[in-house]
């Protein structure tokens, strides 16, 4: 005769904690992002090329709106991903630089974390755009720094813009916890 388990875990009181929800469910998602991401979206190679070939096309516009004159695309090359201002290099975006694995991390914080949906919705989109735009900022910038001196793109590259690009995204997840979050718990009450 066996006795029945019981326990936090098989009652479920486990999981009412908040924080280990939101801890599996962020995990969880993590993980269903890196299968789908390499197993599916990385092999097929356009959203990564339409991230890219987005970013070249804003950071060059905003670099010509500022007055520079970009390097000639190779002629013929296939799947150009590079820019670059005159007088500097051209800069290769590889499939890292272009802000995917940011998004997930965004978005999957966002779903994690407790907040009605309606806000979730809005929020997600406008937070994407505020960190491609920030990417997009990140190229003009280093297109202009390697002008100057080619040993501070690669500081500046490694350093300085994870410091701006990630401090911008935990900038938007406290403006979500702080902003609406609060409003699902008391209406949830």
């Amino acid at each position: 005769m066996s006795t029945p388990v019981s326990g936090p875990l098989v009652s479920g009181t486990v999981f009412k904690d908040p924080i280990i929800r939101f801890l599996g469910v962020a995990v969880l998602l993590y993980l269903g992002w890196y299968v789908f991401y390499e197993f599916f979206l990385h092999p097929a190679g356009w959203f990564d090329a339409a991230l890219i070939d987005s970013l070249i096309h804003l950071s060059g516009s905003g670099l010509v709106l500022l007055g520079y004159e970009l390097i000639p695309e190779p002629i013929n090359a296939e799947n150009i991903r590079t820019i670059g201002v005159q007088g500097g290099h051209l800069l290769w975006i590889g499939d890292a630089c272009n802000g995917a694995g940011l998004f997930a991390v965004f978005l999957i914080f966002l779903v994690a974390y407790p907040g009605p949906w309606k806000h979730k919705l809005w929020f997600g989109a406008l937070g994407l755009v505020i960190i491609h735009l920030i990417n997009v900022l990140r190229i003009m910038a280093l297109s202009i720094i390697v002008t100057i001196n080619y040993e501070l793109l690669n500081f500046n590259h490694d350093y300085t813009f994870y410091v701006v690009v990630y401090g911008c995204v935990f900038i938007l997840w406290y403006v979500w916890v702080k902003r609406f979050a609060p409003l699902s718990e008391l209406k949830a009450k």
